[in-house]
């Protein structure tokens, strides 16, 4: 699949979704932030919880400036830029616009592709199948490792080596096998204190 940057400037960017909410995983958990949840993901983990973002032409181009308006109407302070793959585009100009306004900027990436935009904080969830472009483990705040099977401690340990000293290190559970890993991740983080856990806190919630 092309990387879809090369068709979308940013300036206008396939919307899936967007809400303010508060952050259910990793260092941020509990804090109020707006969502952009922007489509198109090559990766395709048999895991996602979001498939339907796979496809970005399902989804409407919607402007940076609409985009803008509609995160205003909130008392947010920070925004959270999802997906799909956020990577596979120019983010410059969302961000542009959200410094504008003295907004944070927070990307949740699997870092497959260039690095872009202006960020406060880079939440880092790297793919065995599509590894991160090596500016992401310099400039990760946060290395958010997806335990399915026993294989992505391994994994995890790989990336764990590659990001700087200051990155904080996370083993979070995928969702529908929680009751499965959660007792195996418990041990590790136990056994290796370096990681902590993170838990899909709004899905315990039930708010998005």
């Amino acid at each position: 699949m092309a990387k879809f940057s090369d068709k979308f400037s940013g300036k206008k960017l396939p919307l899936v979704e967007q809400f303010y909410t508060l952050q259910g995983e990793g260092f941020h958990t509990g804090k109020a932030a707006y969502f952009i949840r922007i489509g198109g993901c090559d990766i395709g983990c048999r895991w996602c919880d979001s498939k339907l973002s796979w496809n970005p032409d399902i989804h409407k181009l919607v402007t940076v400036d609409e985009i803008l308006s509609e995160v205003l109407k909130t008392p947010a302070r920070s925004v959270v830029v999802t997906g799909g793959e956020p990577s596979l585009y120019n983010l410059e100009p969302l961000c542009n616009k959200l410094k504008e306004h003295n907004i944070e900027t927070f990307l949740e990436t699997s870092g497959a592709y260039k690095l872009t935009g202006s960020w406060n904080w880079i939440c880092l969830s790297p793919k065995q199948n599509s590894s991160p472009d090596s500016d992401f483990f310099e400039q990760a705040d946060e290395l958010k490792m997806i335990i399915y099977e026993d294989s992505d401690f391994d994994w995890a340990e790989q990336c764990a080596q590659k990001v700087s000293e200051s990155c904080l290190l996370y083993l979070q559970p995928e969702w529908s096998r929680f009751n499965i890993n959660i007792e195996k991740i418990v041990e590790y983080a136990k056994n290796n204190p370096q990681w902590m856990v993170s838990l899909q806190s709004h899905k315990f919630m039930k708010i998005p």
